[in-house]
């Protein structure tokens, strides 16, 4: 794969450069060493598209979190506490209802850095909770201060299921939207296929 566009989103681009340098260059070399030829194997059944070989995004996640992995990065959990009074007085969840515990995850982070990093081919919702929810949290606790959001640009989208979003969606809504007080410096990395 390769980075065909960056969007600098709250000076993003900079705090990276600067703080992070080793770590993109690390990111960069992830990027260009999965061959996205590799994981074109879903046959799509959507009726728009029907019998079609369309990219993976499952297979090119497994590709990004093994390629992580080698360098040292790991996946991030921190488990959520519900008992902030969400419940009124006298509700009583269901007894059949199965308790998961709830948690919230940044797809890679590095010990002893502060650069949080996701990796999205699903949903346009994802992609804008990634970069002005879950990073905010992470930066509030402490765990980042910097992030890098890495995305599908449009060409490369169109080959994936229907609703996947792309780069070029993303900049734009986040150009419009305009920076928050609490949002932090994420660099987004708009890729294509190799």
């Amino acid at each position: 794969m390769k980075i065909v566009a960056m969007y600098d989103f709250n000076g993003g681009k900079e705090a990276v450069e600067k703080r992070y340098p080793q770590e993109l260059k690390e990111i960069k070399q992830i990027i260009a060493s999965i061959d996205s030829s590799l994981y074109k194997t879903k046959k799509s059944k959507e009726k728009t598209m029907k019998g079609k070989m369309l990219f993976s995004p499952r297979k090119m996640n497994k590709a990004f979190k093994a390629e992580f992995a080698k360098r040292h990065w790991k996946n991030y959990k921190v488990i959520c506490d519900y008992a902030h009074g969400e419940y009124l007085t006298g509700y009583v969840a269901s007894k059949n209802s199965k308790h998961m515990q709830p948690f919230r995850e940044m797809d890679f982070l590095k010990h002893g850095k502060k650069l949080g990093v996701e990796v999205q081919f699903g949903k346009y919702a994802f992609m804008v909770y990634n970069v002005c929810a879950k990073m905010t949290i992470f930066n509030k606790m402490g765990l980042i201060d910097t992030g890098i959001e890495i995305v599908p640009v449009k060409n490369f989208a169109d080959e994936m299921s229907t609703g996947v979003s792309y780069f070029e969606q993303f900049a734009w809504d986040l150009h419009h939207r305009g920076v928050s007080d609490i949002d932090i410096p994420v660099l987004i990395l708009g890729i294509d296929k190799s």
